[in-house]
């Protein structure tokens, strides 16, 4: 008899270390991040994923950011969307009233029984993708803003001070023409061109993007981005462009590759461009405030945030929200916050992660990532406080046909302003009938 029992507990005891585990809810998330960051996010993944066993988030690459939520429309209407979608900062409006496609986060937290409270991000941040009602619509994943960067050694060679970087739109010009007359080929260039010389400069001097507080007010807001203090700067960089202190690189961030080789002296772009310019850059570089006009009454005031946000599809399980739930709450732990901040140059999205960081030293050591930081923590105002605008990825393409025919020679400032703001209107008021 002792012996048929213990062959019964072997037996049980063998079955239950063969027996297959439950499988883990696997949950796809769709984004956008190449190169360091398309890296550090398969990390973020990977420590997720080794930090318990009932879920698993599998980060795929769909693309740029336009590539991807194109992609994300077409697998909704098919019935395969991922589960979540990275979106760029301009697709909020459309993703918002995007009826049925999405469910707010605020709601996927609250419904997996996750405490979340939207307090704890920095208030820039969270305001941007948070619904007139005050909730949460998307989660604030990789925030950044736009920045300057400069080759110190170039500045040294040309007889600039390599600790003081320009911080006027005067004072860029006066040392673009130093680099030049010093031999160098490329003073000056620039990634994101909408982002940086109309969204992020009108927030940076306190001016309207658009009406109706950049569209937060309403979708009957229009563009107002042809103002003589918008002309006039874009006036400037054509007159630069031929004198050929100013380079035009594209349209996206193609002008980061050109700095971090050593080509271009001087860079505005994001903040986000930190990773791959520390990895790849062979020179001494620093980091700087968007230069702004010194006899703009307001400025500066506050950049406003570029980056993207994590959007949760609709038409998913029940589990499958809890594991996207948990992977939110990781995300949003202070230290994985601060470690993404450190590495990466986006923002760190929670106070927390920020006092963190501040703590540990981390500016005093490595100066560059501090400066968006100082960017986005002034108070905003209902001008500076970012963009809510409809059909806004097809008028940032308007706006980039219309500037690159003012760097072709073959339109003026004003007659490129005035055809992007009539063009991009008819798209408002096309978003605006498509959602009353």
């Amino acid at each position: 008899m002792q012996f048929r029992w213990k062959a019964l507990a072997a037996a049980s005891l063998c079955a239950t270390f063969t027996a297959p585990s439950l499988a883990a809810t696997e949950i796809a998330w769709w984004h956008s991040m190449t190169g360091a960051l398309g890296e550090r996010v398969a990390g973020l993944a990977e420590q997720f994923n080794k930090s318990q066993n009932e879920y698993k988030v599998n980060p795929i690459f769909k693309g740029n950011y336009e590539e991807a939520m194109a992609a994300a429309i077409a697998a909704y209407r098919a019935g395969n969307a991922p589960h979540i979608l990275q979106v760029f900062e301009v697709g909020t409006a459309t993703m918002m009233y995007s009826k049925g496609a999405i469910v707010p986060v605020t709601e996927v937290m609250k419904t997996a029984g996750e405490k979340f409270d939207s307090s704890v991000y920095v208030p820039a941040v969270a305001g941007y993708y948070t619904s007139p009602k005050g909730d949460m619509v998307s989660f604030p994943f990789n925030s950044s803003t736009t920045v300057f960067y400069y080759n110190k050694d170039m500045f040294a060679k040309a007889g600039l001070d390599p600790n003081k970087p320009p911080v006027t739109w005067q004072e860029v010009v006066a040392a673009a023409a130093k680099l030049k007359a010093g031999g160098e080929k490329c003073a000056y260039t620039t990634g994101w061109q909408s982002w940086v010389h109309l969204e992020s400069f009108s927030a940076w001097h306190n001016v309207e993007l658009a009406s109706k507080n950049n569209g937060f007010g309403g979708l009957d807001a229009r563009l107002k981005f042809n103002s003589p203090l918008h002309v006039k700067h874009i006036e400037n960089l054509a007159n630069w462009s031929k004198q050929g202190y100013f380079t035009y690189a594209g349209r996206k961030n193609e002008a980061e590759a050109k700095f971090y080789s050593g080509e271009c002296a001087m860079l505005t772009s994001s903040s986000a461009a930190y990773a791959n310019i520390t990895k790849n850059a062979k020179f001494k570089f620093a980091v700087s405030t968007l230069p702004y006009y010194n006899d703009v009454q307001g400025a500066p005031q506050n950049t406003i945030i570029g980056g993207a946000s994590l959007w949760v599809m609709s038409g998913k399980k029940t589990d499958e929200y809890k594991a996207v739930a948990k992977f939110f709450k990781f995300l949003s732990q202070p230290e994985i916050q601060a470690k993404w901040h450190q590495e990466t140059g986006y923002l760190p999205i929670t106070s927390a992660a920020y006092d963190m960081t501040k703590k540990s030293g981390f500016y005093e050591k490595t100066p560059g990532p501090d400066i968006a930081v100082q960017q986005m923590i002034v108070k905003t105002t209902d001008k500076s406080r970012g963009l809510r605008l409809g059909n806004f990825v097809q008028i940032r393409t308007i706006i980039d046909e219309e500037l690159e025919m003012v760097w072709n020679g073959k339109k003026t400032a004003k007659e490129a302003l005035d055809t992007a703001v009539k063009r991009g209107d008819e798209l408002l008021v096309r978003f605006e009938r498509a959602n009353k």
